[in-house]
């Protein structure tokens, strides 16, 4: 029996690490993307040993066109076929918007927008050539409420998943931005932000958004708002002005 193959950007930590684990729990194959290729074996092993599963690692800094192309490459590879994409590689920024370089800005709409668009182009044709697939981004609630650059960039995420849902899901191919809150993984360390003010309700764990937005996207949802209390919190800001509902966010609350 062959194994259906998903392909995780991202994967050596927080929410790309539970989708390699929840998927290898599942019998999919898997491929692994990050840019530490040491990190990448490292995860490969255990997933091996635990799951029984095919790993390939494939290290790529999705920032640069290189990194991008090996990995477009991979995913359009007819003798090879990726059955889920999970677009998760991001980072985000913790100055002002007028406080970055524009390089560096750059650098982050690529990796949130640019980046997820070229690989779910480079996937999509085979998926639509064998009558199935799942492309999930992994996004945020930012896209829904006024949050700088970052939101702007997720919000692509969330408008793509709509429309490719529409129209690519009843050929079979689910497509899903997955948009948590704040959510227990190093990525808040690593970006260097302070977490203190958010409130201990509003944290969720890996394992939970990762659940929800597989289920969801096997549902055939275009959009998976991991928890009733995020989702009725994105249902609530669009009732309150922008300033009131960035200011929240702002705040972590």
């Amino acid at each position: 029996m062959v194994r259906p193959t998903a392909l995780i950007t991202g994967a050596t930590s927080g929410l790309g690490a539970e989708f390699a684990q929840q998927l290898g729990r599942s019998q999919h194959d898997l491929v692994l993307v990050a840019r530490d290729a040491a990190r990448l074996e490292v995860k490969a092993v255990r997933l091996r040993n635990d799951f029984g599963v095919q790993v390939e690692v494939l290290p790529a800094d999705l920032v640069t066109d290189d990194g991008v192309s090996s990995v477009s490459a991979r995913l359009a590879d007819p003798a090879r076929p990726i059955s889920v994409l999970v677009n998760n590689a991001g980072f985000s920024l913790v100055k002002a918007f007028e406080n970055n370089a524009i390089e560096e800005e750059v650098a982050h709409l690529r990796i949130l927008a640019q980046t997820p668009m070229e690989l779910a182009h480079a996937v999509l044709p085979g998926m639509l050539e064998r009558g199935g697939g799942s492309i999930i981004t992994v996004s945020s609630v930012s896209a829904f409420i006024p949050r700088g650059s970052y939101g702007a960039a997720k919000a692509w995420g969330v408008s793509f998943s709509r429309s490719a849902n529409l129209r690519y899901g009843p050929r079979g191919v689910n497509v899903t931005a997955v948009c948590p809150g704040f959510v227990h993984t190093e990525f808040h360390e690593r970006m260097g932000a302070n977490m203190g003010g958010v409130k201990p309700w509003m944290w969720l764990d890996a394992e939970r958004v990762v659940r929800e937005g597989l289920t969801d996207n096997a549902a055939g949802k275009s959009v998976s708002i991991p928890s009733r209390r995020y989702a009725t919190l994105m249902a609530l800001s669009r009732m309150v002005p922008d300033r009131l509902a960035a200011a929240a966010g702002n705040r972590g609350r």
